[in-house]
């Protein structure tokens, strides 16, 4: 079985980030905030094995053009595959009720 390579665009890194201190700040959670970032790290780097465990994209911005998404509790964490570069490229990681 091949094993492809997780790369995070900065927007998701930033997503990651936001999510972090939105849970861990404004709602003054530190522990399901890192709880959070923990399940949500856990499903990107599965994909290293599973590439394409996620669904196809067929809504937001992103819809019909060859993206996927994997949603992880409240959260959608949606990416790429490259298939030739044996790479998964997360681009956005957000809220799944926000419209993207």
């Amino acid at each position: 079985m091949d094993r492809y390579k997780v790369m995070l665009k900065q927007k998701a890194l930033d997503d990651i980030d936001s999510i972090y201190e939105y849970i861990a700040l404004g709602l003054q959670n530190t522990d399901a905030a890192l709880k959070l970032v923990d399940d949500l790290e856990a499903a990107i780097f599965s994909l290293e094995n599973l590439p394409y465990r996620g669904t196809e994209r067929k809504i937001g911005m992103f819809a019909y053009k060859g993206y996927r998404q994997l949603f992880i509790n409240n959260f959608t964490i949606i990416y790429r595959v490259n298939q030739k570069d044996k790479q998964v490229v997360i681009v956005h990681v957000i809220y799944s009720k926000r419209d993207l």
